[in-house]
């Protein structure tokens, strides 16, 4: 493109800072770069990714649910949260998610497309925005980490989430240079991916979505575990661990009279032993339940014995922080939202094929 138009490279680390370093797309802003034809590049070098639908706050403005149009008109979420040492985006990998989880707002909508790595590192960049400009309450701060827990299955879409991944760490120009510790890659357990990501050279934080410690019922929860059972994933897991160092992240979202007996933490915890100690950190998740879903979150009690259970058992648990629950907090609710309010309301549900 530099070439086309008869541009030094120099043009290209330029623009680079300008996207990484100061987060804008901004032609305006990019004073460095000769006024005659610079909107034109910059509009094609850095073009608008994500148009805003609507964006709600919650949490006396320390969560930001942002619901984004991209070019084809697919709709993804992210999700900006302040604590009191760091500030966390989640965000979107796919447009949907193919994975078909019974519980989970996102997977009830199927798959539309995979996100370009463009589209995942844009999501990063506005957040980063938002932290610098104050849009949290506190004031001004710096985005320090990403979690891979929005829309989609990451490891469904893996060349271009290692590739985001690449530019989320990598030092400024080429980069928003966060740590790769900092950054978290969820899977619901694609075996194979996991091992390549183990190879990467990326020291991530793995997060297994479990959910299940029994075949039994994780068939039921996760339709993936008919191909890759609870033991290979958990092998995988403890592979991904010598490989990088890393403590694996075991997420387990509580599900009243589902998952959430006694008996089935002390499943889990025997699973997890089986394969060492130091090496996972469990994630108990109340979960934030979907209008009209028959799954709900466990009772306290409930919760507290299932904690107790792992812990006693010598597992390190913590019960995850659940946000933005009075804003649609559960991954793709807004989405979902935004798919019901544009469907016909009479006549034959209009159905478009997704694009190839």
């Amino acid at each position: 493109m530099l070439r086309e138009k008869d541009l030094p490279a120099f043009r290209a680390d330029q623009l680079s800072r300008h996207y990484f370093s100061h987060l804008t797309r901004d032609d305006a802003a990019m004073s460095d770069l000769p006024a005659s034809g610079r909107d034109e590049l910059v509009a094609e070098l850095l073009p608008q990714l994500l148009t805003e639908v609507h964006t709600l706050q919650a949490d006396g403005g320390a969560t930001r649910k942002a619901l984004w149009s991209l070019f084809d008109d697919a709709k993804v979420e992210s999700v900006l949260m302040r604590y009191s040492e760091r500030a966390t985006l989640c965000v979107s990998s796919q447009a949907g998610c193919g994975m078909a989880c019974p519980f989970c707002a996102t997977g009830q909508q199927g798959l539309t497309r995979n996100l370009s790595t463009a589209e995942i590192v844009e999501q990063v960049r506005v957040a980063a925005a938002a932290c610098r400009d104050g849009l949290l309450t506190g004031g001004p701060t710096r985005l320090t980490n990403v979690v891979f827990m929005g829309m989609g299955e990451p490891l469904a879409n893996y060349r271009a989430v290692v590739n985001a991944v690449r530019r989320m760490v990598e030092p400024s120009p080429a980069g928003f240079g966060l740590s790769a510790r900092n950054v978290t890659v969820s899977t619901v357990g694609l075996v194979p991916a996991i091992d390549k990501l183990a190879k990467e050279g990326l020291p991530v934080t793995l997060a297994v979505s479990l959910h299940a410690p029994d075949d039994g019922l994780r068939d039921e929860l996760i339709p993936i575990n008919s191909r890759w059972k609870v033991g290979e994933l958990l092998d995988s897991a403890r592979r991904y661990f010598d490989a990088t160092g890393r403590r694996v992240s075991i997420e387990y979202a509580l599900i009243r009279d589902i998952n959430d007996h006694q008996w089935r933490a002390q499943l889990l915890a025997d699973e997890l032993l089986a394969r060492g100690k130091g090496w996972i950190h469990v994630n108990p998740i109340p979960l934030n339940p979907t209008p009209g879903s028959k799954w709900t979150a466990s009772d306290p009690h409930v919760e507290d014995t299932f904690v107790r259970t792992l812990r006693k058992a010598g597992i390190p648990t913590t019960v995850r922080d659940t946000r933005g629950s009075d804003i649609d907090g559960a991954c793709g609710q807004l989405a979902a939202e935004q798919l019901a309010t544009a469907a016909p309301k009479v006549g034959v549900p209009e159905v478009k094929e997704p694009p190839r």
